[in-house]
């Protein structure tokens, strides 16, 4: 099967993803400076996804640049991603609107942990699907962003229970570790 409806499906959740997100983000009622101040911990916790779901849309991107078909295994694997993904708007919701309580803090670490396990078993169910040798298995090679980006949600969750505010900084240290540009498979598809 061809990748283009693969690639066109995932790119149109992920955008209404990003909108649902933005919807939830209600108008205030006073039109003074003052009025936007209880918005200030959903903004925060938008602002947080929405970067982490630009993370993932950009490297979902270069992973299907560099297979060259899909499968049933591939589209199951990808349709658990974006399940995972999609719970991203409710979390951020409830996180923003407790103003980073623990258990809101608790479940977006844990929505996140799933979609990163969710995102390793995608890469993995394409390498397994176009060999060891190819393309894409010489360009994520050991994957030491992905692994200790589990590490960290696996502690950030249960010390959330600690303190919700050391959860949400090892949250933003991941999605750092994100921003600064992964180039292995451009380097690979290049070269």
């Amino acid at each position: 099967m061809v990748k283009g409806r693969l690639e066109a499906f995932s790119d149109g959740v992920i955008a209404i993803i990003i909108t649902i997100m933005v919807l939830e983000i209600k108008v205030p009622h006073g039109t003074n400076l003052a009025a936007l101040r209880p918005l200030i911990p959903v903004f925060i916790s938008y602002l947080l996804s929405f970067i982490y779901l630009g993370i993932y849309w950009n490297n979902h991107h270069h992973l299907l640049q560099a297979i060259r078909y899909v499968n049933g295994r591939i589209l199951w694997a990808n349709l658990h991603l974006l399940f995972w993904l999609s719970l991203i708007p409710f979390v951020t919701g409830w996180m923003g609107e407790n103003h980073f309580a623990t258990i809101p803090v608790v479940f977006y670490g844990a929505v996140l942990l799933f979609s990163a396990i969710a995102y390793f078993i995608l890469t993995r169910t394409l390498i397994s699907v176009h060999g060891s040798d190819s393309t894409l298995a010489m360009a994520v090679g050991r994957d030491f962003k992905g692994k200790i980006s589990l590490v960290f949600y696996a502690v950030a969750i249960p010390l959330a229970f600690l303190n919700s505010w050391l959860a949400c900084v090892l949250y933003i240290l991941v999605a750092v570790i994100w921003l600064i540009p992964d180039l292995r498979i451009e380097k690979t598809l290049t070269s």
